[in-house]
Parts: structure tokens; sequence; C-alpha cells
């Protein structure tokens, strides 16, 4: 999602539905404050937690919203769908409908989803270039054999995209159960790379996400706000 940053004098010429004269006008009396501070700059850059004032009337007062669900299985990662309960309906958030998801899981997948309404914010989390580690526990079909270990750690090529995928990690945690450690996020990338194997993956749970890790005290369905520590922990990324 792109950020919703730009120009003070768009923003009030968009709002207000006034030409630039008028805008230019409003500014220079200084009817106009950005974040508490008179502003008289057409070009100061704001974005959509400014909070600004026009004669003392709200024009804008967004607060960020950054949030962590326990995805259950069955539940889309998306804000609609016709066919299947969302992730957003599971939330308890007057704003949920402003959220978008920071990082998909699949329709049998489950554990740690972040919301926000941050669109900065969430750019670093999924920026390819930040290299933000997602740790998932794998549960197979078939035993799991220490030649996992090196196939991950050296990456593998897909030649229908002609991509090969970045080093991971894997950790046995018993005969049917792994550890994943990646810092990319290709289509089904998992599943895929077990595939390799022919090894069918039954259970795909993510545990966190940099250093954001799952609140063991939610239940699937249930959710939390960020704390001030987890939100800047993203944010050092980007």
């Amino acid at each position: 999602m792109q950020s919703k940053r730009g120009r003070l004098d768009r923003f009030l010429g968009a709002k207000l539905q006034i030409p630039r004269k008028l805008v230019r006008d409003v500014l220079l009396a200084g009817r106009v404050r950005v974040d508490g501070q008179i502003m008289k700059e057409m070009d100061r850059q704001v974005d959509e937690f400014s909070h600004i004032q026009l004669d003392g009337q709200i024009l804008q007062a967004n607060s960020p919203i950054y949030i962590m669900l326990h995805k259950p299985i069955g539940v889309v990662s998306a804000t609609k769908d016709d066919q299947h309960k969302t992730v957003i309906e599971l939330l308890n958030c007057e704003q949920r409908e402003e959220l978008h998801i920071a990082g998909r899981l699949d329709l049998n997948s489950s554990g740690l989803l972040l919301l926000t309404n941050d669109s900065r914010w969430s750019e670093a989390l999924m920026s390819p270039t930040q290299k933000v580690e997602k740790v998932y526990r794998v549960t197979l079909a078939n035993p799991l054999t220490e030649d996992y270990i090196a196939a991950f750690a050296e990456g593998m090529y897909f030649g229908f995209e002609d991509i090969r995928t970045q080093a991971a990690k894997l950790t046995i945690l018993g005969d049917h159960v792994a550890e994943v450690t990646l810092r990319e996020g290709k289509y089904h990338q998992i599943k895929r790379m077990f595939g390799r194997f022919r090894n069918p993956v039954v259970g795909l749970h993510r545990v966190s996400i940099g250093d954001i890790v799952l609140d063991q005290q939610l239940a699937p369905g249930e959710s939390r706000s960020l704390t001030i520590a987890e939100v800047a922990s993203i944010r050092k990324h980007g």
C-alpha cells in the first residue's frame, strides 16, 4: 500500500474543494494548524496521521493503529471475501475497515498476522530490501532428514519463474516438524520448497515477524494492539 504523504496545499484544496489561490490565502492568514502549530507553508509535507485544523475545526485527526492477530485456519487474509470469513471480521476495532494486512497467510495457514493503517510501517515490514525475518513452524506428511537443512540453506531454483530463493534456515524439531526462517515471501514458497522432497506440508503456522512474536495468550481469532516496542522494532528496518 502506497504512503499517503503529500503537500499541505493539495490536501486542503481536495478537502475543502477550493482553488489553489484560496488555499494560499487561507494559509497566509494563519488559519491552518498542523500538529498544533500554525502553518503557512504551502509545500509542507503531511500524511494520513498529521492533525490538521482550519479555524479550530478538525479536518483530519487520524491515529496509527497496529494490531497482532492470531489467525485461525479457514479464515482468509483479506478485507472482503464472498466465500470465507475474513480476518477483518475477527477484529473488535471501530476503525477496522481502515486497516490493511501486512504480510498475508494462506487460508489453511495459521499464526501471527499484522494489520495496520500505517502504510509506511507496513512497507518497511514487507520490503524485500529490509530482509525482515519470518519464522514458521511446519508440519510435514513424511519424516524429515538432515538433507533438508543444506538444501534450504543453499536456496532453490524454480524454473517456471526463473527465480532462486534466498538462503533459508531450517531447524528440525521432530520427525515431522520443522522451524523455517525466511527473509522473503515468494508465492507458496515453503510448500514448494518441501515439494522438492515430495513431502507435503500439512500444517503451517507463523510464529514471528522480525522481533514481533505471536502472543501465546491469544487464542485463535483473538487480537491485541502492538506495544510501543513492537511497533518500533519494525520501524528500525525502514
